[in-house]
C-alpha cells in the first residue's frame, strides 16, 4: 500500500525544473570567474515552494575543499535563477530551453557535432 501512495503522491504533485546558480573560487586564482548552473527536478504545490525547496538545496550544497593543488576552492551558492513548471511527464516532452546566440555559427554548429559524437564513442565503448 505504501508503494501506491508514493506512486499517486509523485503524479499529483506539481514538478518543475529549477536552475540553480554557484560561483567557483580557487585560492591564487586568475582565470576567469566560474559559475555552475545546474538544472534541478522539484516538486511542490506551488511555484513559490518549488523556489524555496531549491534555494535550499543550494544553500545545503555549498562547500569549501582542498584540490590536488591543495588550494581552496569554494563553491558559493549564488540564488535560483529559473523555476520552469512541467505540465507532464512523458516520453520526449521538453523540460527545458535556451536559445544560444553567437557570432560564429558555424564553430557552434561543429562543436554540437562533435559533442554528439563524443556520446556516441563513449556509448560504444561501455559495450
Amino acid at each position: 500500500m505504501p508503494l501506491v501512495f508514493i506512486i499517486l503522491q509523485a503524479l499529483i504533485m506539481n514538478w518543475y525544473i529549477t536552475k540553480i546558480v554557484f560561483a567557483i573560487s580557487s585560492e591564487n586564482a586568475v582565470d576567469r570567474k566560474q559559475f555552475d548552473e545546474q538544472l534541478r527536478l522539484v516538486n511542490g504545490e506551488s511555484k513559490e515552494e518549488a523556489f524555496f525547496k531549491a534555494r535550499t538545496i543550494g544553500l545545503c550544497e555549498e562547500d569549501t575543499f582542498y584540490n590536488d593543488k591543495m588550494k581552496k576552492v569554494k563553491w558559493e551558492f549564488i540564488n535560483v535563477s529559473e523555476v520552469i513548471p512541467l505540465n507532464s511527464l512523458e516520453d520526449g516532452v521538453e523540460v527545458y530551453s535556451r536559445i544560444h546566440e553567437t557570432d560564429e555559427g558555424r564553430s557552434y554548429i561543429n562543436f554540437v557535432h562533435q559533442k554528439a559524437v563524443a556520446i556516441r564513442l563513449n556509448e560504444l565503448a561501455s559495450f
